[in-house]
């Protein structure tokens, strides 16, 4: 089992930074890959970033390509998304998820482990 806690989401003006943290509990962090999502008003849950267990393959979605960094660190049972360059239509909440596997995933239904997610406001 794999526990996981968002933090580091707020208010801030378009082209500042955030940085995003998802703590995990459990021995099997470092053995399961994951990822970020975010979920706008009125809208389906999309795929932001995904990393592999190891941190060498990473992988975002066209919209925050160039602007967003995802990393972890396995021996802090942390995970990070590095945002920069906000725009207001990032604003959503922000989920990570991790999965039962090292490699890592664009889709949402293939993650076994959700955080409770954490509110990213970006005002124009």
């Amino acid at each position: 089992q794999v526990q996981l806690v968002e933090s580091g989401g707020g208010l801030v003006q378009a082209g500042g930074s955030l940085r995003l943290s998802c703590a995990a509990s459990g021995r099997t962090f470092s053995m399961s890959a994951m990822g970020w999502f975010r979920q706008a008003p009125g809208k389906e849950r999309e795929f932001v970033a995904s990393v592999s267990s190891s941190g060498g393959s990473t992988a975002y979605a066209d919209s925050v390509k160039g602007r967003f960094t995802i990393s972890r660190d396995n021996a802090k049972n942390t995970g990070y998304l590095q945002m920069h360059s906000l725009k207001p239509e990032d604003t959503a909440v922000y989920y990570c998820a991790a999965r039962r596997s090292v490699v890592l995933s664009l889709y949402a239904e293939r993650y076994d482990f959700w955080g409770q997610g954490t509110q990213v406001t970006v005002s124009s």
